[in-house]
């Protein structure tokens, strides 16, 4: 079987001020977390809410986040299909200790792919050159 995830990666230009919240958010947008149709910012907020803790339930973020919990459970989805959440013991964690560490994964995993990418386009170019 064929492990799959995918994550959007965007480049952001970052403006010379800012605080806190706009460098979540900076990052929360170049890693694709807001969409167009995501108005209030749901998966952003919950993903927020699970760089605030060290692990938190569903109903925790419902609470904090003043999500539904139906939005919860599908952003949190997301974020584990995404791989940038994982669950344990029915809490949600950052997939690593903290977010500089889950930007390098995500860099690790980017360029894995990549290599994988360019070893098949090698074959490719290889069999087309034999023809």
């Amino acid at each position: 079987m064929i492990e799959e995830f995918s994550i959007t990666v965007k480049k952001i230009k970052r403006p010379k001020q800012s605080d806190l919240n706009d460098d979540i958010q900076i990052i929360s947008q170049s890693l694709g977390l807001f969409t167009k149709r995501d108005k209030e910012k749901s998966c952003f907020r919950v993903f927020v809410e699970i760089l605030k803790s060290k692990g938190v339930t569903a109903e925790e973020v419902t609470l904090n986040a003043n999500l539904t919990r139906a939005t919860v459970i599908h952003h949190l989805n997301y974020l584990i299909k995404s791989d940038l959440v994982i669950k344990k013991n029915h809490k949600y964690f950052l997939r690593s200790k903290n977010l500089e560490e889950l930007i390098s994964q995500i860099n690790k995993d980017v360029d894995e792919t990549l290599n994988d990418l360019k070893k098949i386009a090698r074959n490719i170019d290889s069999e087309l050159t034999l023809k």
